[in-house]
């Protein structure tokens, strides 16, 4: 079973995913911030390490995909390959940061990966507003991320909510700023009790 959380930067989804992972005993695929070689560089000058980064970030998460096709595991995926061809790659292009030559390679990589693989069996999209989201990375004080535009988060906020507009797996949606699941104890049961709904036809008991 692949279970997958979706969101923007700040938005929750490693804490989400390890709370899940806890619960269910699921094991948890984690997105390789810390060992990403291009990413800090990436901050400093998005147009120069835009097309480097993306690629980077394909190859390991088309990797993730294929391996856990190959698995009985139940995994639980910090972050998914849509999101990197949906939301990121795209709102870099359209910020003039990666060139129409680069994108338009990048693209048909993506769906040549694509048509070897399966959507998730459950996408988890947690959704949430600038000042949200700002809050939460200035709360977690990485330095590379200190320089990060606004307007490089609302473009992807806004493509976030165009690809869920038009996802076609069975997907939930968490309002991330109302539902702190990561302090409260009851919307994290909320979170349960849709999740098994979802994937095990059980309802919360009234």
């Amino acid at each position: 079973m692949h279970i997958a959380i979706a969101g923007n930067i700040g938005s929750g989804k490693t804490t989400l995913t390890k709370m899940l992972a806890k619960h269910y005993d699921w094991k948890p695929l984690f997105e390789p911030v810390d060992y990403n070689p291009y990413l800090e560089d990436f901050y400093q000058d998005m147009s120069r390490w835009s097309f480097n980064l993306q690629i980077y970030f394909l190859n390991k998460r088309f990797k993730d995909v294929v391996s856990i096709g190959r698995t009985d595991d139940a995994i639980i995926q910090d972050r998914t390959i849509f999101e990197d061809a949906k939301i990121f790659a795209p709102n870099l292009h359209r910020m003039g940061m990666m060139s129409d030559r680069d994108f338009d390679n990048y693209t048909d990589l993506f769906e040549l990966m694509m048509s070897l693989v399966e959507l998730p069996d459950l996408m988890i999209y947690i959704r949430s507003s600038i000042p949200n989201l700002v809050s939460q990375i200035e709360k977690r004080g990485r330095d590379f991320e200190k320089t990060m535009r606004i307007d490089y988060l609302q473009g992807l906020n806004e493509l976030y909510e165009g690809w869920i507009s038009n996802y076609k797996g069975r997907l939930l949606i968490i309002e991330g700023d109302t539902l702190k699941f990561e302090s409260d104890r009851a919307a994290f049961r909320q979170i349960t009790d849709r999740i098994d709904s979802e994937l095990f036809g059980l309802f919360p008991n009234e």
